[in-house]
């Protein structure tokens, strides 16, 4: 089979329910771990989006359901973008890279254009209109997955090599420097670092030569000190790393938002202080708590208990994405799920790890459970991609 799924498989006299409940039918293979763990965030992020918000009128418009509504609304979208990436399938995607890479990098020209608009100090949007905006970055993230899969899988698949050639991987490393490059330009510190992240885990997976995941971890290290020394980052960036290295630099300034999500978290004990009944979350004194800082809601109201839940169903979720990973038969499907693992696996510890103190501040979202519609819909994409893997994978496997 090409890609997608079809019925044609099934005999013409079987019902519609034994088509349902065969051995080798579509909702029988989907990975239900996986889909409930992510459903699981996803519900829990609700709460604590409605939780961070309902009180803020200035944000809401004096609707207490406002960001509630549009949460469930994403995830709704997102949860349909899955449905419809199974649908068609990892492989019909294979070969329609092209044109979505082409349609990604144009994306993040626009907002470079006066299409874009800044927030948060990152030019990094594009204003849709009736309270909607995009940021193309986290679909850029797919794309490089893809683009690169595609690239260091074909020949490998084909048979005609045991791994990709140093000119593969120079090409396939080119298709990720391109939107990196322009990503950098918003400047989008924390999509880059995902974005590099990504780069990593599909090398290591596509079994190309150390050299190159040596040779990219020194480069990125070079340049990294060349950003730093050159004066390369804004203000902002600056200030943040401040934060980071001496949280007691600036208290009221650049250190205020973490100093005040570790409080939050620290004051939440054991089982928290009751859903809704936070007093930094009601008093409102962690900034973005509904998007980067949404991780504080729940060490603050439900406790360690209530945020290990949270790290135990993203273990779930990842640990479910590695036995994909590892069981499927072809190199195209084991790049594109080890790329995804990179990705959330990075993202997660980065913005958990920026709420405890132990990670620089860098405006990445909790996977599900942040607010957000461009992330919700290209991680449960992302979760479509994993499910494809294992539905298409032969039942032999």
């Amino acid at each position: 089979m090409a890609g997608g799924f079809s019925v044609a498989r099934y005999a013409p006299e079987r019902s519609s329910w034994a088509r349902l409940t065969a051995r080798d039918s579509v909702v029988r293979r989907l990975d239900w771990p996986l889909l409930g763990s992510a459903l699981a965030l996803s519900f829990i992020g609700s709460l604590l989006v409605y939780s961070a918000t309902r009180g803020r009128d200035s944000l809401t418009h004096g609707d207490p359901y406002y960001f509630l509504f549009r949460h469930a609304l994403n995830t709704g979208i997102g949860f349909g973008l899955m449905i419809g990436t199974i649908w068609l399938g990892h492989r019909t995607l294979r070969g329609a890279v092209p044109i979505l890479y082409g349609l990604s990098v144009v994306l993040v020209l626009a907002v470079l254009s006066p299409l874009g608009a800044t927030v948060n100090g990152a030019h990094a949007w594009i204003i849709i209109g009736g309270g909607f905006s995009l940021q193309p970055s986290e679909f850029t993230k797919i794309t490089i997955i893809l683009g690169m899969a595609m690239l260091l899988a074909a020949r490998v698949d084909a048979g005609d090599q045991l791994h990709p050639d140093h000119r593969t991987v120079a090409k396939a490393l080119g298709v990720a420097a391109i939107p990196m490059g322009i990503v950098m330009l918003m400047p989008d510190l924390g999509s880059v670092m995902v974005m590099a992240v990504i780069v990593l885990g599909v090398l290591l997976a596509s079994g190309a030569s150390n050299r190159w995941v040596f040779g990219l971890l020194g480069a990125g290290a070079l340049g990294a000190v060349s950003v730093w020394q050159l004066g390369l980052l804004d203000d902002y960036q600056i200030a943040r790393f401040a934060a980071f290295a001496n949280p007691a630099l600036d208290p009221a300034g650049v250190g205020y938002n973490t100093n005040q999500a570790r409080i939050a978290i620290g004051s939440g004990g054991l089982t928290g202080t009751g859903l809704f009944h936070g007093t930094q979350t009601t008093g409102q004194f962690v900034p973005e708590q509904q998007t980067d800082f949404v991780y504080t809601v729940a060490g603050e109201e439900l406790g360690f208990v209530g945020a290990g839940l949270i790290i135990v169903l993203l273990g779930v979720v990842l640990w479910r994405a590695c036995r994909i990973a590892r069981e499927t038969t072809e190199l195209y499907g084991t790049i594109v799920a080890a790329g995804i693992i990179a990705w959330f696996a990075f993202q997660a510890f980065e913005n958990i790890g920026m709420t405890l103190g132990i990670m620089p501040v860098a405006g990445l979202p909790l996977p599900f459970v942040s607010y957000g519609g461009s992330s919700m819909f290209a991680i449960w994409v992302a979760i479509g991609l994993l499910q494809s893997i294992k539905v298409q994978r032969p039942m032999s496997a």
